[in-house]
């Protein structure tokens, strides 16, 4: 099973960063700096190549370059979770065995896509990642996007596994998280995928975020985690609503795009994304600028 310390390891706000690019090819120094912001503004972990890196655009040599580099610039000081997802049980071992390589601390599953599994098919995947390599999983669970399901049974599963860590639950239903501590137990990490719901989802017992709108603002993201931790949930609650509509327009427009655009703005990168995903409108682009300037960012 997971060690202590990677349990406590993984908690509070966690960015899926962005992975920028400039001229088509992946911007290395672009990246590094974002990990170094990210980690002097009080994020509490990193997520590489997950759906807002655009991982599923990016090829295997880029893939494993860009979790090289996160692990690489944070140097230990926060923990990192590389995307591992695939429908294809056999590339998601291959991008998991890359990430315990380069030094990656867990790796993020998100459910097998596209190809409907049932859930013993799901669970046969995880359990596959799990025999196949030495490293933490944190299992994701996204049915707006992978068409599947990963039931609260089957999340008991996985959990029951040596490596299962934690789940990244966008599924937008409270009532699962009583329902995975009976199951799962109160040592499997529940983090939230949904920056609007985030903060209730601590409230239900959930221990952080995954989250988008931290590429943007990470130290109010940070202090809204951290307020949680501590029970202060009025003093979170008085930033989250600063927030609201930046969480809001994060997909105002296909993602990453709006985040890409807002990091853009504050001079950290080019707004490039790859096809099938566009670069946002110019009515989309107000909206951004609008919530940016609400919170207090431009």
């Amino acid at each position: 099973m997971p060690s202590q310390l990677e349990r406590r390891m993984i908690h509070g706000s966690i960015p899926a960063l962005i992975t920028p690019f400039r001229n088509g090819i992946v911007d290395e120094q672009a990246f590094q700096a974002l990990v170094e912001r990210q980690i002097s503004e009080g994020s509490h972990g990193l997520v590489p190549c997950g759906t807002t890196g655009e991982a599923s655009t990016l090829s295997l040599e880029e893939h494993v370059r860009v979790v090289e580099l996160c692990v690489e610039a944070a140097a230990g000081r926060v923990p990192v979770i590389a995307g591992a997802g695939s429908n294809n049980t056999a590339h998601s071992i291959e991008l998991a065995k890359h990430a315990k390589r380069v030094g990656a601390d867990a790796v993020l599953v998100v459910a097998p896509y596209y190809s409907k599994p049932s859930q013993d098919g799901i669970f046969a995947h995880f359990k596959a990642i799990n025999d196949a390599v030495d490293i933490a999983i944190v299992a994701y669970n996204v049915p707006s996007r992978t068409v599947v399901d990963i039931s609260v049974e089957t999340m008991g599963k996985i959990a029951g596994l040596k490596h299962g860590l934690g789940v990244k639950d966008a599924t937008g239903d409270m009532t699962r998280l009583a329902r995975h501590r009976a199951l799962a137990g109160d040592t499997f990490i529940l983090l939230s995928g949904d920056d609007p719901s985030a903060l209730g989802f601590n409230a239900h017992g959930g221990k952080g975020v995954i989250s988008v709108t931290a590429n943007v603002a990470p130290r109010l993201c940070a202090q809204i985690q951290t307020l949680c931790a501590q029970g202060a949930f009025d003093s979170a609650r008085a930033i989250d609503d600063t927030l609201a509509p930046l969480h809001k327009v994060m997909f105002v427009e296909p993602s990453p795009a709006p985040a890409k655009y807002a990091c853009a703005l504050l001079g950290l990168c080019t707004d490039e994304v790859r096809l099938p995903i566009l670069a946002l409108t110019d009515g989309a682009k107000a909206q951004v600028r609008a919530a940016m300037t609400q919170a207090g960012l431009i």
